[in-house]
């Protein structure tokens, strides 16, 4: 069934290059993940908070490997891409990336988690922007989504920070271990602007 208007973008828009390494700020940066991260990955979906709001851990180390090995195919397929989240040594402090790529709509998902000592410095939100900075140039996107639960107010300043406007609460959309959470949706378009840097705070993230 042929489509009435012409792709956002044509497939093969991602799959053409390698997923880059994206400065995010000196000592920061963006990574594609690797084999040897399995113990940070681990380390992060052990932790209470990453379980809550991401529904989801890992059982024991072959599928914290399974999880880093998972995204050069996705990639690929042009369905999700994850990079780590790494300072000065480059062992990652967390991750940010796109879930639902739709090339046809250019469109995706925003996620991001952080380990708990490197929360409360501003990471996530310096991340999210060298991420949408990406998102809209290099990679061609229209529009990025960020949902959330509406009880994660942390989530929400990084949200807010970086942009992305609250559009609105889906009611009852997302089942967690203590039930169902109305969710704020945020997003940021391409014609938004541009993406200005924020100060390194102190308030936890």
């Amino acid at each position: 069934m042929p489509l009435l208007v012409t792709p956002a973008l044509p497939a093969g828009s991602l799959a053409a290059q390698e997923q880059p390494h994206l400065e995010v700020r000196p000592g920061l940066a963006l990574r594609p993940w690797r084999d040897d991260d399995a113990p940070a990955v681990r380390a992060a979906f052990d932790c209470p908070t990453i379980q809550r709001w991401h529904v989801l851990r890992l059982a024991d180390d072959a599928e914290a490997r399974a999880w880093t090995a998972q995204w050069t195919g996705r990639w690929r397929v042009e369905t999700a891409v994850s990079w780590a989240i790494v300072e000065d040594d480059d062992r990652p402090v967390g991750q940010t990336g796109l879930r639902d790529v739709l090339l046809t709509e250019g469109s995706a998902q925003v996620s991001y988690w952080l380990l708990p000592d490197a929360r409360g410095r501003g990471i996530a939100t310096a991340a999210l922007g060298a991420l949408t900075r990406w998102s809209f140039t290099r990679a061609g996107l229209h529009r990025l989504e960020l949902n959330h639960s509406t009880a994660n107010a942390a989530s929400c300043r990084v949200a807010t920070r970086g942009g992305f406007a609250v559009e609105g609460v889906a009611r009852q959309s997302m089942r967690h271990a203590d039930g169902w959470h109305d969710m704020h949706q945020h997003a940021r378009v391409r014609t938004d602007g541009p993406i200005r840097d924020q100060p390194v705070r102190s308030a936890r993230e």
